[in-house]
Parts: structure tokens; sequence; C-alpha cells
């Protein structure tokens, strides 16, 4: 039972089976959808162009139709005269085909998006096996489209005959009407018929996009065991693992640089560290890093912190110590509790000066940190990339 499990396509294709089906030229299409736009788009260009297309047709019909006697003896002349009737009409009506043929290209793009694919248009010679053609026609597929085939058929059938039954009378009196009438009355049923037509598959269209976009996804589910191989294959990739480790690093360092403002204090050995400290007294058992880099990211937390106003205080062993010691958003060590307290009071009596004036502070110019905190003797200058490679990096 399990094995039976595992071999039913129970689960949602995953991206990269949408991108190889992509690329493959496998894409939701409806042609219920691409017709009904190409009507619409008929309808709405006669309704604009209707006018000129009529009189071209009626100026090509009068002038090609009428004929001088000189024409019947000269065979080169009447031929030349067809030929320019027929360049007139297509001129007149090239708009209306342009028209078209754009929405026939765009139509189909409106479910599943452009795609162009080499594999699709390569032969498939099993399409010629016919025992897999034979197969094909009783299946699933075959028997949805057999079943919207035939209602579409019935529902433009009932439509076709609600419309001449409505308009049955008018229609056996046209031979009794006078000609400019006939035609108004002509006109008229067309244009109802036409509506009534484009409303059916308009109807169609809207049950048949949404029963394609289904039985695609259908098509492309998948076994668990293929979501297991598929997950093990993405996973084994270096460069899939390459990739979302830069993405984690870009996502650690804007997450890091956002809480910069956050900051009370940032302290630096001046140049290649920087750490932001953030203390919040009740809220906090100890000071908190919430941002810590060296060399070129240090640089940036310090230019980061001028631009919101955040006091920066130079105090290399001190720097080096929480630097190295201290991971992101945990609590400095209690060895340096005392150091970090008396950079903190001189920042709270600064805010002070600067409200109210007074003498300034004076920045502690000697901090206890513990020789064995400081490793400006055995700690190289790490890179960017290591400083959000440690511990609590991606927290």
């Amino acid at each position: 039972m399990a094995e039976e499990s595992d071999l039913e396509k129970t689960e949602s294709a995953s991206p990269k089976r949408l991108e190889k089906a992509r690329e493959e030229g496998d894409v939701p299409r409806s042609r219920e959808l691409a017709t009904v736009s190409v009507l619409l788009a008929a309808g709405f260009a006669l309704l604009m162009m209707g006018g000129n297309l009529g009189e071209a047709l009626k100026l090509s019909m009068s002038t090609g139709l009428t004929l001088e006697r000189a024409y019947a003896y000269d065979p080169m002349m009447l031929l030349m005269r067809i030929s320019d009737n027929i360049f007139n009409l297509l001129i007149a009506f090239s708009p209306l085909a342009i028209v078209l043929f754009v929405v026939a290209i765009a139509s189909p793009a409106l479910i599943g998006g452009w795609v162009f694919s080499e594999k699709a248009l390569a032969p498939k010679f099993s399409k010629l096996n016919p025992i897999t053609g034979f197969s094909n026609m009783f299946s699933k597929n075959s028997l949805a489209e057999l079943v919207k085939s035939v209602g579409k058929a019935f529902l433009v059938g009932i439509v076709s005959y609600i419309v001449i039954a409505n308009d049955m009378e008018s229609i056996l009196s046209l031979s009794l009407m006078p000609l400019s009438q006939s035609i108004a009355e002509v006109n008229d049923l067309l244009l109802y018929s036409f509506l009534a037509m484009v409303g059916a598959l308009v109807f169609i269209a809207a049950i048949d996009v949404p029963f394609q976009l289904y039985q695609y996804a259908e098509k492309l589910k998948m076994t668990k065991e293929e979501v297991k191989r598929e997950s093990k294959e993405s996973d084994g990739n270096p460069e899939i693992k390459s990739r979302i480790r830069q993405q984690q690093r870009e996502m650690s360092r804007r997450r890091m640089m956002s809480e910069i403002p956050n900051a009370d204090v940032v302290i630096t050995n001046p140049t290649h560290y920087a750490v932001a400290i953030q203390y919040k007294e009740g809220g906090m058992r100890a000071p908190v890093v919430i941002a810590k880099g060296a060399d070129a990211l240090a640089l940036k937390i310090r230019e980061i912190a001028d631009t919101h106003k955040i006091l920066i205080v130079e105090s290399p062993k001190l720097a080096r110590a929480i630097y190295a010691h201290t991971e992101l958003e945990h609590e400095i060590p209690e060895a340096l509790y005392t150091a970090v307290a008396e950079i903190l009071a001189y920042v709270f009596q600064m805010r002070i000066f600067k409200k109210d004036g007074g003498t300034p502070p004076e920045i502690p110019s000697t901090l206890p940190v513990p020789d064995e905190l400081d490793p400006h003797s055995f700690l190289p200058l790490p890179s960017v990339d290591d400083a959000l490679d440690e511990p609590g990096a991606f927290i």
C-alpha cells in the first residue's frame, strides 16, 4: 500500500517541474478563449471601421461591375481594371486583417504566457505509434474534449434555434420589403445573431479556461517519490547551494542593516571593526549586539549610523572583543558588562548634553576589557562573507 501511495501523483508540480514543462513548450492553452478573442476583436473592428469598409465595398462593386464597351475587346484593360479593383479592396480591408492577425497571435498567450521552444517544434515519432494513438482515443483527456465539443455544438445549436425562431417572421417577410428596408433588416438580424453566438462562446470559454488550468495542473502532478528525488537533486547541486547561501547572506545583511537605526551606540576600532549595541533598560537583561561587521561592512555600518545620528565611539580593544565573542542578536559577555556600561553611560550623558547643554561629557579613555577577550594578537581580519557566515548570522 505504501508503494502504491508513492506511485500516485498526489503532489502539486514543483517550480522546477513547471519550468521544465515551459521549456518544452508545454503550457496551458484554451482554443475557446482564442476563438472568442478573435470574434470580439472582429466585432469591435467592424463597429469602428464598418462604415469605411461598406463604402469601399460599395465603390468597388459599382465601379468594378460597370464596364465600358472597350473592355470587352481588350483583355489586358479588363485584367488591369479587375486588378485595381481587388487591390483597392485589399487596401480597404487590410486594417481589419491586421487587427485579426495580431489578436489571433496574441490571444493564446492570455493563459500560459508567451513561450517559444525548439523542443515543441521537433518531430515526435511516438505520435505515429498506432497503439499509443489508439489508447489516447480512450483517455480521460479525449473524453473531456468529446464532451466539450458536444456541449459546444449543443449550445450553439440552441442559440441558433432561438435566434431564428424569434426572427422567423422578419426573415419570411424580407422578400416583401423594399430593398433598403430589407438590407437594414438583414443587417440587424446579422448583428443580433453575431452577439448571440459570441455570448454563447464567451460562456463556453469561461468554463474552458478554468478546466484547462485544472487539467494542466493535474497533468504535471508528481508522485511523492519524484518530489523526494527532485529535492535531493536540488539540494545536492553545488551551484544551487551556492546560490542559496548567497541569498541567505544578502537577506541577513539587509535585515542586519535595517536594525542599525535602533542602536544606542556603534563601537569601532575605528577602521576594521564596527559593532552596533542596543540596550533597553527594563526590557533587556544585558546589552545586545544588533549589527556587526568588518572592513567594508564596518564602513557601511558607520555610514548608516551617521545618517541616523547614532553616536559612534572609538574603542579598538572593546570593538574587537565584542566582535569576536558575541553573535548577532545575542547579549554581550559578562566580562564586558562594565566596559559597555561605561560606553552607554557616556551615550546617555551626551544625549542630555545635546538636549539641555552644560558641560560635555568625556569619552571613557580606559575601559576594563580583559586581555583574554581581545583577539588582536591571534584573530586575522575577517572578510565580509566570513562575518555573515558566523553562527547566528542568519538569525
